[in-house]
């Protein structure tokens, strides 16, 4: 990985835009990759505006490397202002931002990214309802949540490399 990309997810992992759940959320993501462990959970809030539903806000929390945080955090960011159609449009191209093209080793973090997207987003103008935030004792983080005990199981999609989207 060059510097210059290195600097720029650092930059990401000091200051990490839209980190934490959204507890107001109008819909959330969850996948997980199979082969390399990370996990992520992305919420979406909605508004009106103009007549058009788009997204106001939205969070991450993940259990992934420093590059999963970093294309998440930018990714939040690029969504906001747009419907759930235009986000969905972007690739893992476009949801990395700044940070620019990922190298070879690193692409399967953008589609981390864009797999919780989709998620989030999967049921159209009718996003699903949110699951409940996680009990103290489950702790409060991604895995915590996942493994919190008393509720209902949860349903994680693992992407394997032949599942994932094309850039």
């Amino acid at each position: 990985m060059d510097d210059n990309l290195q600097n720029r997810i650092n930059e990401l992992i000091r200051n990490p835009k839209n980190l934490g759940e959204l507890t107001d959320a109008d819909a959330v993501g969850e996948v997980g990759n199979s082969s390399c462990g990370e996990m992520l959970r992305l919420w979406v809030k909605f508004r009106e505006e103009q007549g058009r539903r788009v997204i106001d806000r939205a969070s991450f929390q993940s259990f992934g490397c420093e590059t999963a945080i970093a294309v998440a955090s930018m990714a939040t960011e690029l969504i906001r202002g747009r419907t759930a159609e235009e986000a969905l449009a972007m690739g893992t191209g476009q949801l990395t931002g700044d940070l620019g093209p990922l190298p070879p080793m690193k692409i399967h973090c953008a589609e981390l990214v864009e797999g919780a997207l989709r998620a989030a987003l999967a049921s159209g103008p009718e996003a699903p309802t949110p699951p409940p935030t996680a009990a103290p004792d489950a702790g409060d983080h991604l895995l915590g949540s996942l493994l919190g005990a008393g509720r209902a199981p949860k349903q994680v999609v693992l992407l394997s490399p032949q599942d994932s989207p094309e850039p």
